[in-house]
Parts: C-alpha cells; structure tokens; sequence
C-alpha cells in the first residue's frame, strides 16, 4: 500500500464534525444540518428529507434484508439495491441449468419475477427521543445489572405502546452507549422478489482484488420488487399479492456528477466505533483482527477447493464465501491502516486533554478514573478477544461448528415431549431437515471444519475442553476425527435425523460427535466468568461516562451517535483522490468503461467480461447514458461518512435525486470505523447512468427503464 500521511484530529472531540464527517439522525436535520447543507448545495427542506405527516424522502429508503440498504425507484415497488446485497437471494435462485448468478437475469414482467424463499425489507415510519423517560428511572449508584433490568422493562413497554397490536415493528436503541435513547417504528414486507440482475462478470467484476480498491469498475447493482396485498399492506407470498404503491419514489438523474457537486447519502449503516479508546484500537489490530482474518482465510482456501471443482457447489456457497472474503479484506485494511495512520496515539492525545479536564476538581469525582477503568478492562481480555475471534471465523466459515448444538437442543425438547407433543412439532423438524441439508455438500464442510480446528487449537490459547482433549491425542490433525464424527453423526445428513425422530433419544445426541465438537465450540463461545463478568459491568459504566464527560466537555459541540443500522444522512460532494495513473479519467473522480475494458482477462473468475458488453463499447452504443464529453461513466467517488450496511444506499443531488448506489469504501481510509480522517474518506458508488445503460442497452429490459421517472 502506497504512503499516506494522515490529518492528526488532536482535539478531544475527535468525534464532533469536520468537513463531512457525520451520520445524522433525520429527525434531527432542521436544528443541525439544514442550513449547512443548503449553502453547500441541497435544494431541499429538512421536512422534504424527514416528514411524519407528508411523503418524503426517507419513505423511499429501505433496509434491505437487515443487512443493506436499498431504495424505492418507481410508483411500482420497484427496488435498485447492489448486486452483493442481493448476492444470497439470486444464487438461492439459481441453478447449473438457470444460473442467473453467472448469466445474469431480467423480468420482462411480473409474472417472470422470482420469489426467494426469505427476503425483507424494512420501511421507517418514525422515530423519537425517550432518553428523558429512560434516563430518569436509572442512577450511577446501581449496578450494571440492575441498570439493565431496569432499562429494559421500560423499552418492553415503549415498544408495546407504539407497535399498534403488532401492525408495526419498534425498536428502542441506545446511543452514546446508554447517554441517550430513541424509539424507531418500522414496517417489514416479506413478498419481495427478483426482478433483475446484472451478470457476475458485470455485478461483481474485479472480484476480491478490487475489494475496497480505487479504481474501481464494478455494476454492483440489482433489482427487486416489494409487493403487499391488494390495500397495500405487508402480505405473505401470494400470486394475489400486488406491486406496492409506496409513499414517494426517487426520480433518477443522468445529469451526471462533476468534482464539488453536492451529494448525500440516506442509509442503516452498520456500526462504527468512533468512541473506541487507544487501548480497545490496540487490541483489535494486535490481538483480535488477525485472528479474524487468519480464521477466514483457512474457510475460504477450504471452500473454494470444493467450490472451483463443481458449479452447484459454487452456486451453494457462493454467499457465504463472498460473506467471508468481504470481512477477511476490511479486517486485513483495517489492521493496515490503523497502524499506517498510528490511530491509536491519535486516540492517545485526545485521551491525555480529556485526563486533564476529568481531574480538574470540579469533574473528579464522576470522570477521573474512567479511562484507568477502561484500559484495565483491555489489558485484561486481550487474550481472550484473540481466542474469540479463531472461534468467531470459524462460525462463519463452518456450517457445522454450531449447527449440531443449536439443533441438538430443539430435539433434546422434542425427545423429552410426549407422543402428542411430538406429532405436533414433527413436520416441523422433517421441513426443517430437508431445508437445511437442501445445499450442504458434506466433503466441503468436513474440510473446513477440520482445517478451522486445526487451526483453532494450534493458535487460539485458552480453547474449548473437548477440544482440547481431542487436539492432545490427536497432534493437532483434526481430519480423522472430523471424517469419523460425520461419518457417525446423526446430524451429518437429513435421512439420519429423519429417522432420530422415530426413535428419539436425549443420550443419542449427548453422545453424538459431532454434537460433542459443537456444544464445546458453543460453550466456549458463551462462556462467561465471575471475573470477565465484573470487568465487563466496570467497563461499561466506565464507558458510558467516558462519553458523557467528552459531551460535557465541549458541550458546544456538533456530536453524532455511532452507528447501530438506525437510518442515518451524510452529505458532502463528489471529490477525487490524487490522479492515479491506473485510471485513464480526466479527473480521479470517475471510471469509464475503457478503463472497464482495459482491466478485462479473458476467462477469468474476476475480470472476465461478457462479450455484450464488450461488443457495445467497441461500438460505442451508449445510447443516452454516456457523459456529455463522450465517454461511459461506471463509478464514482464522493465524500460522505458511510460504513458496512449503508451497501446499496442512494447517493442523491441536491433535488433528491438518484444519481448512484454507494457500495463500497477505499482501503486508505479503512480507519474509519474508529476514526474519521476528512483528506482520505471516500464512497465508491456506482453510477446511475451505467445502471441504466446495463438495464437498457445490455440487456434490453426496457420493461425496467420504461417505469423510471428519468430526469435529463
């Protein structure tokens, strides 16, 4: 990676906002934000962005599947998310013989949609602030657990009074860890389904390498379609249900984007850590990232072995080994980078103001010893945060490091049931069985959970028991005993758990082995100690006041809450890195399918191109796509604050309208989970303008563009 000098934040409020620095709550826009983004170039209202009474903007933000973010782009229910968000629902509905994941797919109408089995989105209604209410039952003088109780009664009750009998589901959430509250209202529609997607080669060209890379030439884009009941209300799946007619819709631009154009993004991003302390950076970067990252590279090497061997396996698990790969790299960045841009001595100075203002006489008593608290909670579980992390990647990576243990207590139920209970929860289960096994190919699984164990014991420390006794007999080679848990195992297939059922037995699955391995890992993964226990209460107190100290300190400040997957806005503009010589673009703002083509490796897993594709740039059959000077816009660059789970979100002019699809960020500044660095921070979108030139001239779906609003 290429020298970068970091901009030092040396004040204490290292979380308050420079340049675009923020996620912003919307409720909140018209008191913080309006008029800065006004003069910056926003042509909207607060009201127009955040409206209880009125359609507005966020009518048309969705979460999307719990985990992106997607947005509403006709009167029809019509969803653009990207491509890696939808990833799990197309290769669900692929096959060898229909593989939409490798060939791409495309609707010409509603009866041509696919439903995937499981796939929500989630429309905000509404949000306020019940910090008062919470806040007023509790007192620094309770414990931990008491606080908690507490709190909790009281959010039961706050999400009851605002469910409407279950017509809504309502969320309260802590922020400033427990500073502050809010309730969020929200409607979930369950018919969801597949209106088209871009082929592999086109949605996720440049693979792996290009993760988290600049520049980029990635369609990560694809379509759904939110449907309801004939009222428009959330249904289950029926060929009855109709296209949703929602609240607002985003008109889509092909204006194009030039450098300083104000843009901002609505979104759920996931989580940041922008109040993390220098000791909880160091333990990620020494301690808990590179055993993550070990841990998924040992499962991905494992699957991929299968994977390139057989496309129906390739298909299975191309979700869950794309899941892996995109945490392997960000957790590999961020080591890298955190380290790169000495974050943690950043953290340390601001820590050193803020030490001097906590034991000034009049903030002593509540403030001086929060952060010798929280730096013995970090000294204290380092160790244990490298052992949960081998254990946590090999959960990802391993179907069956924790599907025995959690299945095994269902039937442990089921067996201690009596024979009309039993009847009862059977179908059940045989659905449950042949769902579950559907996909699995067992010579992957085996090597992977092997491969992991093997690693787990060799590097984790203080690990599970069982495993333990097993790593000590078998010299650290896990493969005999995997094969021979799964050969004997009823949980290695559907038929031997079917046939369980006819004779079931708590003592069978006690002595299961696989069961063994799996309740160990489980165990372990859950254990908890007096000792971890009372640590873990200091330090979230300690925490808690840590942040209310920073707030108290500067209470002039403009503070955001870190992320939680709650809607957020960020706003900046369209701003280019320094030219880079890769990029054959005028400004290093943009790519072009040129530079699409001149990345192109023929039969390549990653940089291989379709030869449509290929046929219309040599043509240069753009249509009304191309930019103004000529060329083909893919992506582009901008500012805003984003993070993991603002994946899909809209990037949006000035007017609120749709100009590209955020999908990733660069991997210079993937510090910025902890610590946002205003000179590197970039989004990488894909631009609307190639979206549509996919749909249309690619593809040919004019069924798709035809129900667009298009403003030229």
């Amino acid at each position: 990676m290429k020298k970068i000098w970091i901009f030092l934040l040396l004040s204490v409020v290292s979380i308050t906002t420079f340049a675009d620095e923020g996620m912003w709550f919307l409720m909140h826009l018209k008191r913080l934000n309006e008029a800065d983004m006004q003069k910056k170039g926003l042509k909207l209202t607060a009201e127009e962005i955040y409206s209880i009474n009125n359609s507005s903007l966020k009518d048309a933000i969705v979460q999307f599947n719990g985990g992106c973010t997607a947005e509403i782009v006709s009167g029809q229910g019509l969803v653009f998310t990207n491509h890696h968000c939808g990833y799990g629902a197309i290769a669900e509905l692929s096959t060898p013989e229909n593989d939409h994941l490798t060939n791409g797919f495309w609707a010409k109408s509603l009866t041509e949609e696919l439903k995937p089995k499981s796939l929500f989105v989630r429309f905000f209604v509404r949000m306020d602030d019940v910090s008062k209410r919470i806040l007023g039952l509790v007192n620094n003088d309770m414990s931990e657990k008491e606080r908690e109780k507490i709190i909790n009664q009281e959010i039961a009750k706050i999400e009851k009074e605002n469910s409407e009998g279950g017509k809504y589901v309502v969320s309260v959430k802590s922020f400033y860890n427990g500073n502050e509250y809010y309730y969020f209202v929200y409607q979930d529609y369950t018919d969801v389904r597949l209106v088209g997607t871009p082929p592999n080669s086109i949605g996720k060209f440049g693979g792996d390498t290009d993760n988290w890379e600049w520049p980029r030439h990635t369609g990560d884009f694809s379509i759904f379609r939110v449907y309801g009941d004939k009222d428009g209300n959330p249904a289950t799946y029926s060929t009855e249900n109709v296209p949703l007619k929602p609240k607002h819709f985003l008109p889509v631009s092909l204006r194009g984007i030039k450098e300083g154009d104000f843009s901002m993004i609505l979104g759920y991003p996931g989580r940041t850590n922008r109040w993390m302390t220098a000791a909880g950076i160091d333990q990620n970067v020494n301690y808990a990232y590179p055993a993550w990252v070990e841990a998924s590279k040992v499962g991905m090497d494992a699957m991929k072995k299968h994977m390139d061997k057989d496309q129906a396996v390739k298909l299975n698990y191309a979700s869950t080994y794309s899941g892996v790969a995109n945490y392997w790299k960000n957790r590999q960045g961020m080591i890298d980078a955190l380290t790169q841009h000495n974050t943690a001595a950043t953290k340390r100075k601001a820590e050193a103001q803020f030490q001097k203002w906590a034991n000034k006489k009049a903030n002593k008593a509540l403030y001086s010893d929060v952060l010798p608290t929280i730096n013995a909670y970090y000294d204290a579980t380092n160790e244990k945060a490298r052992h949960d992390n081998y254990l946590i990647g090999m959960l990802r990576s391993s179907t069956f490091a924790a599907l025995p243990y959690s299945l095994g207590a269902a039937l442990k139920q089921y067996a201690a049931a009596n024979e009309a209970k039993r009847a009862e929860m059977r179908p059940n289960f045989e659905n449950g069985f042949t769902e579950t096994f559907e996909n699995i190919y067992l010579p992957l699984e085996i090597d992977v959970l092997a491969d992991e164990l093997n690693l787990y014991a060799k590097k984790a420390g203080n690990i599970a028991p069982y495993i333990d006794e097993l790593n000590k007999k078998n010299g650290g080679a896990f493969g005999a005993d995997v094969q021979a848990a799964f050969d004997k195992s009823i949980f290695s297939s559907s038929e031997k758990l079917q046939a369980f059922l006819a004779n079931p037995s708590a003592e069978v699955i006690d002595a299961d082995p696989l069961y063994l391995i799996s309740k160990s890992l489980m165990d372990k993964y859950r254990e908890k100690t007096p000792e971890v226990d009372a640590l873990t209460d200091k330090y979230q107190a300690a925490h808690r006041k840590y942040i209310a100290g920073v707030l108290a300190s500067n209470p002039k400040g403009k503070y955001y809450p870190d992320a939680n997957s709650t809607l957020r806005l960020t706003y900046g503009t369209i701003r280019a890195l320094p030219a880079d010589s890769r990029n054959d673009a005028k400004i290093n703002n943009y790519t072009t399918l040129k530079g699409t083509i001149a990345k192109y490796k023929p039969n390549d897993e990653e940089f291989d191109l379709p030869k449509r594709l290929m046929e219309l740039y040599e043509a240069k059959d753009y249509g009304r796509y191309a930019d103004k000077e000529g060329y083909m816009p893919v992506n582009f660059l901008s500012d805003q604050d984003i993070t993991g789970g603002n994946s899909g979100s809209p990037v949006l002019n000035g007017n609120g309208e749709l100009i590209g699809l955020a999908f990733d960020g660069n991997i210079e500044a993937m510090a910025g989970d902890v610590i946002f660095d205003p000179k590197l921070q970039r989004t990488i979108s894909v631009d609307i303008r190639y979206v549509l030139f996919i749909i249309d001239k690619f593809a040919g779906a004019q069924n798709i563009i035809d129900e667009l609003k298009i403003v030229e």
